[in-house]
């Protein structure tokens, strides 16, 4: 099973649409994600990462449900 997790795209580096990177928030931990796959993205956009590369932009409230049930799941009634 592969699992894409959400994240607040923070800032982009590179010029290069095949190398551009971004550094990506995920509930207080930021991680670098390859952009290849969304040109589109922006500062501020969340976007789905799977395997350290971001694979879709999906919108704000999207993102924050999906993170609300991955804590759900982690922490059960505590989140």
């Amino acid at each position: 099973m592969c699992l894409a997790v959400p994240g607040e795209l923070l800032s982009i580096e590179g010029d290069d649409p095949l190398t551009r990177e971004g550094r990506i928030a995920f509930a207080g931990i930021v991680k670098r994600a390859n952009l290849a796959y969304v040109p589109e993205a922006r500062v501020g956009d969340y976007v789905l990462v799977h395997a350290g590369f971001a694979i879709s932009v999906i919108d704000e409230e999207k993102a924050r449900a999906t993170l609300a049930l991955l804590a759900e799941i982690e922490f059960g009634d505590e989140a």
